[in-house]
């Protein structure tokens, strides 16, 4: 009985050790499958998100209006401004714009001077989509209401999202009291640094999103889903329930990003920081002297051109695609709407510090104070041509 009884209990043994390793195998086999897929998915990113637009059914033909641009253009740096006062020029700033303390001020200004009522969305740029089109719903009402006037838009990056979102989601309510909308590098159908961020599934998503919480939500004080919004996958659930009103003029302006080697050099002046630690001098008004307050102030340099060119090559080697450094170009057109592509090299930043590092004695280069007013103003002979 002895020996038939390890018999028995070596033969167990065995068994059981060979259900163990096919578990193990199994699960090694497992693990390496995920591990494959998600490496297979990382390498493939936005491939095949990226211009979906274009393809998607039922989405209305673009036109370009880049000639006409140009010529308004041409005629602004030649003295020749158009833009009525029969309108409120409301500004969206995109995202990360609380942290940039000179985007649009410098074009807000420039509309002042010229006597047209201006203003710039004070939303927070880092909510989601949603919240920031309920927002910006109450701000045109307020500005129509108030002024007797209709609103033109004018959104870059995210705000111009944020902006046809509120024009999408309340139709019925804005559709009498917006006059236009200009979309500025806005990433209309997603952007493939979004998606390839957030992406789940892929190689260390999990840590990304973290960090990505961290900078947003805790650094910041912002929402993950002003980013998440942004992503391909969002964007398509979003469009696809909620279209753009039709008798509303909108102007798509996306351009491309220079990578020449020079840019990746280049510093951008972005803002301003204050040094209140710094002695007050004997006679010195500290509230009054413009100089004394402008000592104080120390420029906040940033390579800002290069992040953008570099981002610009990056998805230029990845994908093949046109871009100003975080928009594709093919994601910035929103169906139906007239395409303004501009030939000189803009990169995604250039509406935030353009108009502050431009040379007052330099008159060949354009800022984005004209171009702002140049696409404005073709807003408004879209919109009396449809009225015609």
């Amino acid at each position: 009985m002895l020996p038939l009884y390890c018999f028995e209990f070596a033969w167990g043994s065995v068994i059981a050790s060979w259900r163990c390793s096919c578990y193990h195998m199994r699960c090694m086999q497992a693990n390496m499958q995920s591990f494959v897929s998600r490496i297979v998915k990382t390498l493939h990113g936005s491939s095949d998100d990226i211009g979906w637009l274009q393809s998607a059914p039922g989405m209305a033909p673009v036109e370009d209006g880049s000639a006409r641009f140009v010529e308004l253009l041409q005629g602004i740096r030649n003295g020749l401004h158009k833009l009525p006062d029969s309108f409120v020029y409301l500004l969206i700033p995109g995202l990360f714009s609380n942290l940039g303390p000179l985007y649009f001020v410098s074009t807000k200004r420039f509309f002042s001077k010229m006597g047209l009522a201006c203003h710039i969305a004070k939303i927070h740029s880092e909510a989601s989509v949603e919240q920031n089109a309920w927002e910006l719903k109450q701000y045109i009402e307020e500005l129509y209401w108030g002024s007797g006037k209709r609103v033109m838009l004018l959104g870059h990056s995210k705000g111009g999202v944020d902006a046809a979102a509120a024009l999408s989601i309340y139709s019925e309510e804005l559709r009498d009291k917006v006059a236009g909308l200009a979309l500025v590098q806005s990433p209309y159908g997603g952007t493939p640094i979004a998606s390839d961020i957030l992406r789940e599934g892929q190689v260390a998503d999990k840590e990304t999103r973290r960090i990505m919480e961290f900078l947003i939500c805790k650094l910041i004080k912002g929402d993950i889903r002003a980013l998440e919004d942004l992503t391909y996958e969002k964007r398509k659930e979003f469009v696809g329930a909620h279209k753009l009103p039709e008798n509303i003029p909108i102007i798509s302006f996306h351009s491309e990003a220079s990578v020449a080697p020079g840019v990746i050099a280049t510093l951008s002046h972005i803002a301003h920081a204050e040094l209140p630690w710094l002695p007050q001098f004997p006679g010195e008004d500290r509230e009054n002297d413009d100089f004394a307050l402008a000592a104080r102030k120390v420029p906040v340099v940033f390579p800002v051109s290069a992040a953008m060119a570099l981002s610009a090559l990056h998805l230029q080697l990845r994908y093949g695609e046109k871009s100003d450094g975080l928009v594709t170009c093919r994601d910035a057109e929103v169906p139906g709407s007239i395409v303004v592509k501009p030939e000189r090299k803009l990169d995604h930043s250039w509406m935030v510090y353009s108009s502050w590092k431009k040379d007052p004695e330099d008159s060949s280069e354009v800022d984005a104070c004209e171009m702002c007013e140049a696409l404005l103003t073709m807003l408004v002979e879209l919109g009396e041509e449809r009225s015609n």
